[in-house]
């Protein structure tokens, strides 16, 4: 028995120094060839993979450039599921409408808005209030009626809604969310979300109305030329360069919403209705026309990068000029806010900024009542 125990103990110690000496010469296998897979022959190059082949077909037959390049410029695929957008596999125009909202967009229009909120505050404290110049008259003339305030409210409501709500998308997580927290910013964002995207009928609707109701007022005349050299009076105390119902700067005013409303409105319906409209495939073919050489041939998630940029776009420019609008009519001038407040302005307010329309008005007021027509103002 002590004799076998000997023996059992010799073979262990044999096996373990067998095992130990494989493993040793496996190591030293191993490190001696490796400088060798540097200096392969022409048979193993042929096996790396290169020239599209992947050896032994492992993940394929092919792994071709220019079918990941394909991939990469959004080519697409197909899928079982009713939504074959999905069939994009990598869309890459979405890391540059990315790149440029969260960048130049965002950069450009916070700058665009704090810079006219710097100039308006530096015109009032060069200028002032723009006053009355020969005081308040004491008598008043109608400037708009019930209907054109209600028009002018409708819009001016709407917008101010569309744009509050707008610039929450744009900068509300970098301006809200850190100060009110992530719970109630949620909740705004929520509620902002469901009023723009009902308040946008209303901002139409009151759109439609003004132009009916003042388009005809807003058609450029000779006077336009002269309120324009002058710069509208606005530097000058002793300056007020004759203006019918609107002038120039108001007609300026008018167009720029008319034609950026419709053209954000336009923007906002395929942002509601989404993938449904081709609006800058058509808009581009037209410009090329005149040799633009835009690309027509747009999917539909490029129609949605591109209408959301330019919705964005449009907003901050009537925003920046809304602004401008909103001074001059509130503490920018005296007596300027009674127009779209009561309606009815001091009649020497309206001869200092609207000379030929106060003529106008009282003319058909004399041919009408057959009686003398208001006089201050001297």
């Amino acid at each position: 028995m002590r004799l076998l125990n000997t023996v059992s103990r010799r073979h262990c110690r044999v096996a373990l120094a067998a095992v130990m000496a494989l493993f040793l010469a496996a190591t030293l296998s191993v490190t001696v060839n490796a400088p060798a897979l540097a200096q392969e022959s022409p048979q193993q190059l042929r096996e790396s993979p290169t020239g599209g082949q992947v050896p032994g077909n492992t993940l394929g037959g092919t792994s071709d450039t220019e079918f990941w390049r394909a991939i990469r410029s959004g080519a697409q695929g197909t899928v079982s599921i009713p939504d074959k957008n999905a069939g994009t596999l990598v869309q890459s125009e979405g890391e540059t409408w990315r790149a440029l909202r969260n960048g130049p967009l965002s950069t450009w229009g916070a700058w665009g808005l704090l810079g006219m909120i710097v100039l308006l505050a530096l015109f009032f404290l060069v200028r002032g209030r723009i006053r009355i110049e020969h005081g308040w008259a004491g008598r008043t003339i109608v400037r708009f009626g019930e209907f054109e305030r209600m028009g002018h409210w409708l819009l001016a409501v709407s917008f101010i809604i569309l744009g509050l709500t707008g610039l929450n998308v744009l900068y509300g997580r970098y301006v809200l969310l850190p100060v009110i927290g992530a719970d109630a910013f949620a909740a705004l964002s929520l509620w902002g979300k469901l009023a723009h995207n009902y308040v946008a009928f209303a901002f139409m609707l009151g759109l439609a109305y003004i132009f009916v109701m003042w388009v005809a007022n807003n058609i450029p005349n000779r006077h336009d030329v002269i309120w324009l050299l002058k710069g509208g009076g606005l530097f000058s105390k002793h300056s007020h360069p004759p203006a019918r119902k609107f002038n120039a700067g108001q007609k300026i005013l008018f167009w720029l919403v008319i034609l950026g409303g419709v053209s954000i409105s336009l923007s906002g319906i395929a942002l509601m209705f989404p993938f449904q409209t081709s609006l800058f495939a058509k808009t581009f073919a037209i410009l090329n026309v005149f040799g633009a050489g835009l690309p027509t041939d747009l999917t539909a998630l490029q129609e949605m990068q591109l209408a959301q940029l330019w919705h964005a776009i449009m907003a901050l420019i009537l925003i920046i000029a809304i602004l401008g609008h909103i001074y001059i009519g509130t503490i920018g001038m005296e007596g300027a806010f009674d127009a779209m407040g009561s309606g009815e302005v001091d009649l020497n307010w309206a001869k200092e900024h609207h000379s030929i329309w106060v003529e106008e008005m009282e003319a058909a007021e004399r041919s009408r009542t057959g009686g003398a027509a208001a006089e201050p103002a001297e």
